[in-house]
């Protein structure tokens, strides 16, 4: 998650880490990534948006011959 509480806590669960500066930077890469992911997809959400509001907002200029 976006919770580098949750992060070191899910850490606890699923491994043995011993070191507790060592369990703090993994929880805080962890939540590093998953918020640049998050931001990564957003963005991309935001661009998408843009395009197809961008080929909305453009005329239809070609005849339909049958």
């Amino acid at each position: 998650g976006t919770d580098f509480a949750e992060n070191k806590k899910a850490l606890e669960q699923v491994s043995i880490i011993r070191s507790k500066g060592l369990k703090n930077e993994l929880a805080g890469y962890l939540t590093k990534c998953i918020k640049r992911e998050l931001e990564d997809i957003e963005s991309e959400k935001e661009e998408l948006n843009q395009t197809v509001e961008a080929i909305a907002a453009e005329p239809i200029t070609e005849e339909i011959s049958s």
